[in-house]
């Protein structure tokens, strides 16, 4: 098997043969991130294509050494391993020609599942103070066996924090089964604060349209205002602008804004951006304005969202990152709290590792990183 550049053109084709691929692995979000250099690639058996991947290339300074990352990839048949073996060896041989010194990837592959009435259940009775510590309510022997496949091959996975994200991406997300279901079907499935502030956010009039780029300077104030009511540090409206651009260049579906409005207040009191590939839809960015808590327009503009997701043929709604915590003392709490109430499960992946090919550069790099 061989790693070997391919066009944008072959990436979207490979794609579109699948079911779904992570939406970070698409050539749009190469385009979309600045400071790393995007490279779409193949895995060829043979003149076969039999896997693609999204690796974005960030550069050390003055010199032609890199740290390469594939973000929520790279896309292959993780259930067979002689396949997974030979991928992953072809993806070092072809990275080490290239001066990448650490690789670091995040299979879309999921090991364990915990359904919303065991969460809720163990939150009752104080029982447990993180998901990790339940016992799971559905396992995947082929996440098992592609966590075992990767430390024998000497990937190694960086440890989390105690909230229990990766250091990238999310290792606990929380999503929605929306596959065989109706409308009607998945809205029976909210608990009961759910369907009320629907209801409620509805009856005082709130009400939610798809935006378009006109509408980010909108989206952006809304959370700018997120931002500083939850102590992070936001990013610039160029960065959504950029993303908005390439993905919707790539595919008009690839991204949509929401934005939820209410006749006594000026601007968006609630907004959000979705991705979808294929089947599968994902809950992106989101923001809400203080003022308008009171309206549960964040209930109502997920409600919309997941409408519009179950309408173009999604499968699974993603509502993404939670954390592992169940300690209501917990600032991240609110997290897990909120998203239990649509009735879906949270899912824990088999997380992000990596593959050291120069032990030296890589302490360098991460001493440099730590100083910016």
């Amino acid at each position: 098997m061989q790693v070997r550049p391919i066009t944008q053109s072959q990436h979207l084709d490979y794609i579109a043969a699948r079911s779904s691929v992570s939406f970070l692995q698409t050539p749009a979000w190469g385009k979309a991130k600045s400071g790393w250099t995007p490279v779409s690639l193949g895995w060829f058996d043979g003149d076969a294509l039999v896997g693609a991947g999204l690796m974005l290339m960030r550069k050390v300074p003055r010199v032609n050494r890199f740290l390469a990352y594939l973000p929520e990839g790279p896309d292959l048949d993780w259930e067979n391993l002689d396949v997974v073996s030979k991928a992953l060896d072809a993806l070092v041989v072809y990275s080490q020609n290239q001066g990448v010194f650490q690789i670091k990837i995040g299979p879309h592959v999921w090991t364990r599942r915990w359904h919303s009435e065991t969460i809720k259940e163990s939150i009752a009775q104080s029982s447990h103070l993180s998901i990790s510590e339940l016992s799971p309510d559905e396992v995947s022997t082929a996440g098992a066996h592609v966590t075992q496949r990767l430390r024998d091959l000497g990937w190694m996975q960086p440890k989390t924090t105690d909230s229990g994200f990766g250091d990238y991406q999310p290792r606990f997300v929380f999503q929605l089964n929306l596959n065989g279901k109706t409308i009607e079907n998945i809205f029976e499935d909210f608990n009961q604060l759910w369907r009320r502030n629907i209801r409620k956010a509805e009856k005082e009039g709130v009400t939610v349209r798809l935006g378009t780029k006109d509408d980010l300077a909108l989206f952006h104030a809304c959370y700018v205002e997120t931002a500083q009511r939850d102590r992070f540090i936001p990013r610039p409206l160029s960065y959504f602008n950029a993303m908005w651009d390439a993905m919707r260049a790539e595919s008009a579906g690839r991204i949509l804004l929401f934005i939820a409005e209410h006749p006594e207040h000026s601007g968006a009191i609630a907004a959000t951006t979705m991705t979808q590939v294929g089947d599968h839809a994902w809950y992106s960015y989101g923001a809400s304005t203080t003022a308008a808590r009171d309206l549960r327009p964040s209930n109502a503009i997920q409600w919309a969202m997941i409408q519009h997701a179950h309408t173009h043929g999604a499968k699974t709604y993603d509502m993404r990152g939670i954390s592992d915590t169940l300690d209501p003392e917990n600032h991240l709490f609110g997290l897990i709290q909120f998203k239990l109430g649509t009735g879906g499960y949270a899912q824990e992946y088999v997380g992000e590792w990596d593959f050291v090919i120069s032990p030296l550069w890589a302490k360098l790099f991460n001493l440099y990183m730590s100083r910016r």
